[in-house]
Parts: structure tokens; sequence; C-alpha cells
């Protein structure tokens, strides 16, 4: 039976949120039942979601969503990738100020059914669980991509002690890792850092027609970095094989009141716990597991 999913998305930023959809178009297993965007531009990230969607031949519900966090600054206000779209065709117009509805009403509607999957700033799905607080319990579950678990482990990613998607909505991230969901699966930096590939890899191994829109996305990214860390499709690919990496139950809070440590994400094992994170990930099954599926 096909996962029915839901995406969350700030597309546009880091590369790997659109090797993530191109994924998740691929995988004939897979529902996508919508997609939302999050952080500066949303409607520029979402004609970046049109672009994969078309390409593919799907006609999936996409709505922009958030474009600022709650209380802090915006840290990423535009869409830099969304500068490649001129070769691909790609929608832009859609539905405004409808995306919180459209995701409590399809969850509604399929009820215990619908997994969801969050590869950005948690800024929509906070604003979703306080406009209807039995949304988390109506979830089959959820997926995030985010936090830092193992700072030592990990060398403090870009020389931080918190991960990106948290920092850009800290506040968001509380509400909703406070949220009374089923089960909630975090793949943070500790795992997502070993799996990576260079531009000329990268160059080199996305073949997949589907990949094309991505790899001209990619060589904006390229402009500032000389590799893709596959965080997004990381998180995406557990859904659909548990044995790529290695679970450990426990509950996640974000540092909201620390100065020196706001928007690190803490983490307490213990049983049985509303958390999971990821500890280990097995690289090799992951890159299998992902160009099998781009090429089917």
């Amino acid at each position: 039976m096909a996962v029915q999913l839901l995406l969350d998305t700030d597309i546009g930023s880091d590369i790997d949120d659109a090797a993530c959809l191109a994924y998740l178009l691929a995988k004939p297993d897979c529902e996508l039942l919508g997609i939302t965007t999050v952080s500066g531009e949303p409607e520029r990230r979402a004609s970046m979601a049109s672009a994969l969607c078309k390409l593919a031949g799907k006609d999936i519900p996409i709505y922009p969503g958030a474009a600022e966090p709650l209380l802090v600054e915006s840290r990423q206000p535009k869409a830099p990738q969304a500068d490649a779209l001129a070769r691909w065709p790609h929608a832009t117009d859609f539905p405004r100020g409808e995306a919180i509805e459209f995701l409590r009403h399809t969850i509604r509607q399929r009820a215990g059914e619908i997994i969801l999957l969050t590869i950005g700033p948690l800024t929509n799905v906070a604003l979703l669980f306080k406009a209807d607080p039995e949304i988390p319990a109506l979830l089959k579950g959820m997926v995030s991509m985010g936090g830092l678990f193992d700072p030592v482990r990990t060398r403090y990613w870009r020389g931080s002690k918190w991960e990106w998607n948290i920092y850009c909505d800290p506040h968001a991230a509380a509400i909703v890792y406070r949220a009374p969901l089923a089960a909630h699966r975090t793949v943070g930096l500790d795992v997502t850092t070993q799996v990576t590939m260079d531009a000329t890899e990268v160059r080199r191994r996305f073949q997949a027609p589907l990949l094309q829109p991505v790899l001209d996305f990619a060589e904006v990214w390229f402009r500032s970095a000389d590799k893709i860390t596959f965080h997004d499709p990381l998180a995406a690919a557990t859904i659909f094989d548990e044995a790529i990496c290695a679970f450990e139950r426990g509950e996640v809070q974000v540092e909201l009141h620390d100065p020196d440590a706001f928007a690190v994400t803490r983490w307490s094992p213990r049983a049985p716990g509303r958390h999971e994170i990821a500890t280990q990930v097995d690289a090799a099954r992951f890159f299998a597991e992902y160009f099998a599926a781009l090429a089917s």
C-alpha cells in the first residue's frame, strides 16, 4: 500500500529539498497528497516544487505557506535557486493564505493515514497545531529533518551548536516538539552529515530526467558550496526503508531561554518517549535506495 504523505518544505535555499522532492515523486509507493512551502518567498519556492511536479507528470496541490517565522527575524528571506527556473515549465499562480487550512482539511479527511514530512523550518506546522490542536493526534506520524543531538560527534556543524531548520524558527519548533504526536521521528545532523556527495560526483550521477532541474538548481547552490549533503532525502528515505537509520526513543526539547544555547535541540533518552531520533546511518544503503528510486 502506498504511503500517504504531505510535504512541508523550504525548497530553494539548500539544494537537498529539491533532491528530496524528486525522490518522492519517483517513488511508486509514495502518494504525495500535497506540498506546502515555508520561509521567505514561499511563492517562488512553490514554483520550484511545481517545476518538478510538472516534469513528473503529477498534478499535486501546492500551497505557499508562512514567509516569516513566528517571532525571530527571518534568516532566509530569499529563495535563490528559483533563479534557475527559466528552463523549466512551472506554475506561478497559487492559492494565497490557504496552506494551513489545506493541511488541516487533508489530515482530517484522512485521519490516521497521513505521514507529515517536514524538511524546513516548522512555522507552518506550528500554526497548524495551534489552529487545530486535535491535528497531532490525527496524523499517522511525523518525520522531520532537523536538530543536532550530538554536537561533539558532528563537530559543531558549520561552527554552531544548532541546526538550521530549528534555528530559523525555534519558537515554532518548540511548539511542534511539545505536541502530542503518536510518532515523531527526527533525522538530525548527527547522521545527515554522513551522506554527502561532491559537486563533480553530483554532476556525474544526476542523470535521471527528474534530477535535471535539480542539477540546474544545484548550480546556484554550488556558487557557495562544493558538495551536497543529503539531509532531507535521508529523512524521506527512512519512511520507505527503516533499516537505513537506527533510532532511539526519548524526548526532544528546543531551548528558548538560555541565550548561550538558544535554538539548541536537547535530547533525553527514555522509554517510551514521544520522539525518536536517528543515531546511526547506513550511507551505502541510503544512496542505493535514492538512486534506485530515480532510476525506476
